[in-house]
């Protein structure tokens, strides 16, 4: 029998504390080793008790939740999952929150959302990254060098199918990965593909802010979108994107399908039909991991 999954709780609401741990207790495979008022106490406990997974508020006193994270992330990586009021899905705190390395951002119970179906949620999250492996290696040591928002050009010249594809598969620490090489690639590159594990509100907005970095052209697939040249298809939060080839060259198909190694959208599920449909004329790169997605499909 497994050991069950080591979790610690930080958020300065002492009722939070104790309705989250008498959710997850109940949840199957999964232990509250403890919890912690605010970041410093959360230090000496993540210390002590090493646990597997934290779960982790943003507003708290002495230090914010987002501060924490990056710091915990550069000395002492450990799986976090933020659960606030203030980084709803799609907000720019969120998305900081995903950059900076959390796992999964979630709502803290409100209205119909109701703390057994947060509970609910969360042990499903839990359960799915505990293998998860976030190194001191993945993580910058310094912080990231800023890129200059592209310069107002001239209008790019009308796309083309492309006749090669780039799959790009990402997980924990990949939004920031993801910035650095996307930034770094011309305009006329072969149509690339992405998965990049990211809860569903997230997406539209991470590639619109790419968008503006990169001389690529990058956005979120739309069902029957044509892999082209010089653009970036980044497949929505919570729906699967696989590769399909018709007359006119390489398109994606964006569907609600079932999570494939835990994951959707999945990496696994765009390897596989990349190499089907595009064989030689692909290229697979995995940037962040969580677990096995894309292994097989590589």
């Amino acid at each position: 029998m497994s050991s069950p999954i080591r979790v610690l709780i930080v958020d300065d609401s002492s009722i939070v504390r104790r309705a989250l741990e008498e959710q997850l207790s109940r949840q199957a495979g999964i232990e509250v080793v403890g919890s912690a008022p605010d970041p410093f106490v959360a230090r000496e406990r993540i210390v002590s008790l090493n646990p597997d997974v934290i779960t982790l508020d943003i507003e708290m006193p002495r230090m914010d939740g987002l501060s924490f994270l990056k710091k915990l992330m550069k000395f002492h990586p450990v799986p976090a999952i933020i659960l606030s009021s203030v980084a709803g899905r799609g907000t720019q705190m969120a998305l900081d929150c995903l950059e900076a390395g959390a796992v999964e951002v979630l709502a803290k119970p409100s209205g119909s959302n109701s703390i057994g179906d947060v509970g609910n949620r969360l042990g499903e999250i839990i359960r799915g990254i505990k293998d998860v492996n976030i190194s001191r290696e993945t993580r910058p040591q310094a912080a990231p060098k800023p890129v200059a928002p592209r310069a107002p050009s001239a209008p790019a010249a009308p796309t083309k199918p492309s006749n090669r594809i780039i799959a790009i598969g990402a997980s924990t620490g990949g939004t920031e990965a993801l910035r650095d090489v996307l930034t770094r690639l011309p305009a006329d590159l072969p149509g690339i593909a992405i998965v990049q594990h990211m809860p569903a509100g997230f997406t539209n907005a991470f590639a619109k802010r790419l968008n503006g970095l990169c001389e690529i052209e990058v956005r979120e697939a739309v069902d029957g979108d044509q892999i082209c040249t010089g653009t970036a298809l980044i497949a929505p939060g919570e729906l699967q994107m696989k590769i399909i080839k018709d007359g006119t060259g390489w398109k994606v198909k964006v569907f609600d399908g079932p999570r494939v190694c835990r994951h959707k959208p999945s990496v696994e599920v765009l390897f596989e039909s990349t190499a089907e449909t595009a064989g030689k004329k692909s290229m697979g790169v995995i940037l962040t991991g969580m677990g096995a997605d894309g292994a097989r499909g590589m």
